[in-house]
């Protein structure tokens, strides 16, 4: 007897990607329990005992169900989890995407060395993604640089790149499959050999019938000229950037080991506004970055003013156990919170304003489940009537109290 797994998922995107090659190819073989899988996130200490804390609450809801704990806390720390009474099995993310893991019999701790993963990505194809009007492919796994907050690199191992073929190959056959949206995702998709442009210029040449195609976060240090030429040239490419930013102070950029200055984050916005001028960009930040002076938070501040900013995803800093920053001086809990907030509040500021100058246009956008849609800069609008998800529809923006409505245009 062979099940499908129920998937929960923590932390990044590309975990949700992961995610959805597991319910497809991780049949679990000769066990009659029902199986969840808990993929999880290990970006601070914060992240892992979150983890902990869904598993022990789904073994108390879920007493009968056998539990796989994955992902990057899994891959961390494996002996951790396994000692867990509540877990019955730790794979690490290169087991979690082998369907024999998952097998009656299987050994119930596998976690090999990431750091001497294949120099080529290799991952199953996805020909559906659970159900999604948008639908991802990992192009890009692993990352090279050591900043001095992240543990990513130890969890996810080094940069290795899909073959542009086979990422043509995926998009395509997400495409026939009714997605009208495919994003390009990595874990430092800025490091793509030969450029992220060119790889997105081959998949848009490649499927000619895709709607859209967007990029997942960038590096502001990174940017090959392809890029900018595809922004300026091909309406498919959405109009949509987020930047792996962090900080907006030189020294804070290098105390984190961050390959970028604020004047590299300038030029990059600088040159996506010039090919297109409705980009609308966003970024990660993080607050409250060891030995940041209120000084260096205002200086954040700034830039985030200085460069249009919209879609901010803001952190409090989270100490990392096993990381460089987590040997620097603290800033304190309660002012990394309210510089978040201060962070925050710019952002909700920012999102404000730009609804509002979208009031009364007409813009096609991509319905997603319960009357939620997506313009192509990603702002997110509530239709007026009913769409089916992965529609696109031309519709008149209303600008309202909660947000925009989209209207029928005929």
């Amino acid at each position: 007897m062979s099940h499908r797994p129920e998937v929960v998922t923590l932390g990044c995107r590309l975990n949700g990607f992961e995610s959805d090659l597991m319910r497809r190819h991780a049949p679990i073989v000769g066990d009659s329990r029902p199986t969840v899988i808990v993929n999880t996130c290990a970006v601070t200490g914060e992240a892992e005992r979150q983890a902990r804390q869904a598993i022990r609450r789904l073994r108390r809801d879920r007493p009968e169900a056998r539990i796989v704990v994955t992902g990057c806390a899994a891959q961390l720390h494996p002996e951790t989890f396994a000692a867990m009474p509540e877990v019955d099995r730790v794979l690490g993310n290169a087991e979690k995407l082998d369907p024999a893991a998952y097998a009656d019999g299987a050994a119930d701790l596998a976690v090999t060395d990431v750091m001497a993963a294949p120099p080529t990505l290799d991952l199953p194809p996805l020909d559906v993604a659970a159900g999604r009007s948008r639908a991802h492919v990992q192009v890009q796994q692993g990352c090279d640089h050591r900043c001095t907050f992240c543990i990513v690199p130890f969890t996810r191992g080094p940069a290795r790149d899909l073959p542009v073929s086979r990422a043509v190959d995926q998009a395509r056959r997400l495409t026939e499959a009714g997605h009208r949206e495919v994003v390009l995702t990595g874990i430092d998709l800025s490091s793509y050999a030969g450029g992220v442009g060119r790889l997105a210029g081959a998949v848009l040449r490649g499927v000619p019938e895709l709607p859209r195609l967007r990029l997942s976060t960038l590096d502001p240090a990174v940017a090959d000229d392809a890029l900018f030429d595809l922004l300026a040239d091909e309406e498919r490419l959405m109009p949509h950037l987020h930047l792996s930013l962090q900080s907006g102070d030189d020294l804070v950029l290098k105390r984190m080991k961050r390959r970028h200055v604020v004047a590299d984050a300038e030029a990059f916005v600088a040159r996506a506004r010039a090919a297109r001028p409705d980009v609308i960009l966003g970024a990660d930040l993080i607050a409250g970055f060891p030995t940041e002076t209120e000084a260096m938070a205002e200086a954040t501040e700034a830039v985030v003013r200085r460069l249009g900013l919209v879609w901010l995803h803001v952190f409090p800093y989270s100490r990392r156990p096993g990381t460089p920053a987590a040997r620097m001086p603290m800033v304190p809990g309660p002012l990394r919170r309210a510089r978040a907030a201060r962070l925050r509040a710019l952002g909700d500021a920012a999102v404000a304003g730009h609804l509002d100058r979208k009031n009364g246009r007409v813009e096609q956008v991509l319905a997603e489940d319960g009357r939620r849609a997506r313009c192509a800069d990603y702002t997110p609008v509530t239709l007026a009537f009913d769409a089916p998800p992965g529609a696109l529809a031309t519709v008149r923006l209303r600008r309202g109290a909660d947000g925009l409505t989209g209207e029928t245009h005929v």
